[in-house]
């Protein structure tokens, strides 16, 4: 007999995981699934990242715990032409994806975590595992779900004799949504008022379909820490390589999460730190990759936004990423006659009726019963969409032809909700 930590006794399987291995193991079983549950890149890694891997596979010697220090640099100077921010490199850490590194900074940070509702699947049960007080902060889809500077603001405001650390996300996962430069202005005044410590979660930032992301870190270096890595924007999710960089005024946390790191995951593995060096130099060839992943995702956007508003369910057009967060609210009534009353119970009847997976709202801290949903429209072969990108105009046409699973299964929720 043993028994368990009282933090992960009721802790389930990430859902993010736990629905990739549910659709997964129905389609090895005969069924065929749409796979909107996961959010992983569609896209394959650049071919230039790939080949540096392959130049570099051969070493085997462990790399510092902060990090490769070509790796460092390059991480800085990518802030330092695509933000305007500087980093020290030696604050520069890298780890084994950036879930690792957010779980290590709230280690060995101690203060309560401020989080918007809704937010990423992962933030609130690593506070649990480590006993921390978790806060959620209303948003509302009037505002896209953006965190408002007032609501930050008034909980601060009563709520003052504590650390505060907040995990901003954006372009946002699972909304899609971003944050207009003059909100980064005013939530950076909030956040320096309080001395709210800030880790700003980019790790789409270079999925803003138009290519114009900007971090709060500019409004606010002294107090963010930027969190981004491989796994979106390069396709590079199963390399787990993720990236802190954090500023002069907190060069005490970058020390001491290398600490921790050192008693842990040691270092990320060799070759990969060395290919990442190729893929924070974002020349031409990277320009191209990112131009055409971003074309694609902005027309799948935009064809979803259309279908879903045309017959009432609720969404923003997306700004970024590959995520919606749709509202089925209005179809309640119609809903509740066949058994359905929670987000989750929308789900599961989804997947039995439609054969298409997603992921309920209160995985992403909404009430159940507000039967919001979060969608990832990656079900498609990327590689295939990015070579045809080239030559092909990203229309409708191109869609139907290169994206069909996600096509398919938009329609097929549109076809289901308005035939209830």
């Amino acid at each position: 007999m043993f028994c368990l930590n009282m933090n992960v006794k009721d802790l389930p399987l990430s859902a993010t995981l736990e629905i990739n291995e549910k659709s997964n193991e129905l389609l090895e079983n005969g069924f065929k699934v749409y796979k909107l549950g996961l959010g992983q890149s569609p896209f394959n890694v650049p071919d230039p990242v790939v080949e540096e891997l392959k130049r570099y596979a051969h070493v085997k010697d462990y790399l510092p715990v902060k990090g490769l220090k070509r790796l460092r640099e390059a991480v800085s100077e990518y802030y330092l032409k695509s933000q305007g921010v500087r980093f020290n490199p030696d604050n520069i850490l890298i780890g084994p994806g950036s879930k690792e590194l957010m779980f290590i900074a709230q280690l060995v940070m101690y203060g309560e975590l401020l989080l918007a509702s809704p937010s990423w699947v992962s933030y609130a049960p690593q506070s649990k595992i480590l006993g921390r007080n978790l806060v959620w902060l209303e948003t509302k889809e009037e505002d896209d779900w953006l965190l408002m500077p007032d609501v930050v603001d008034n909980y601060c405001k009563n709520n003052k004799y504590s650390q505060k650390i907040i995990i901003l996300n954006y372009p946002n996962n699972p909304t899609g949504k971003t944050y207009p430069l003059e909100l980064l202005r005013d939530l950076a005044e909030v956040f320096r008022k309080h001395g709210v410590i800030v880790i700003s979660d980019e790790i789409y930032g270079e999925l803003h379909h138009e290519g114009k992301h900007i971090s709060i870190a500019k409004f606010y270096p002294e107090g963010t820490i930027i969190s981004s890595g491989l796994s979106k924007w390069a396709g590079a999710g199963g390399w787990r390589l993720g990236t802190f960089a954090i500023p002069d005024e907190l060069k005490i946390l970058a020390d001491k999460m290398a600490s921790v790191a050192s008693e842990t995951f040691t270092s990320v593995s060799a070759p990969i730190q060395y290919a990442a060096v190729r893929a924070f130099n974002i020349d031409e060839a990277l320009q191209d990759y990112l131009k055409r992943s971003r074309a694609i995702l902005k027309a799948l956007a935009k064809y979803i936004f259309d279908k879903f508003n045309k017959v009432g369910i609720s969404v923003s057009l997306a700004d970024g990423a590959f995520y919606y967060l749709p509202n089925f609210s209005k179809f309640k009534k119609q809903f509740n006659k066949i058994g359905i009353k929670t987000s989750r119970e929308l789900c599961k009847r989804a997947l039995e009726d439609i054969q298409v997976a997603f992921l309920p709202g209160d995985d992403f801290g909404r009430p159940e019963d507000e039967l919001t949903a979060r969608i990832a429209y990656v079900d498609f072969d990327g590689k295939l969409a990015l070579e045809a990108a080239k030559n092909e105009e990203v229309n409708e046409e191109f869609l139907r032809k290169y994206c069909s699973n996600t096509v398919v299964a938009i329609d097929r929720i549109c076809d289901w909700v308005a035939g209830l």
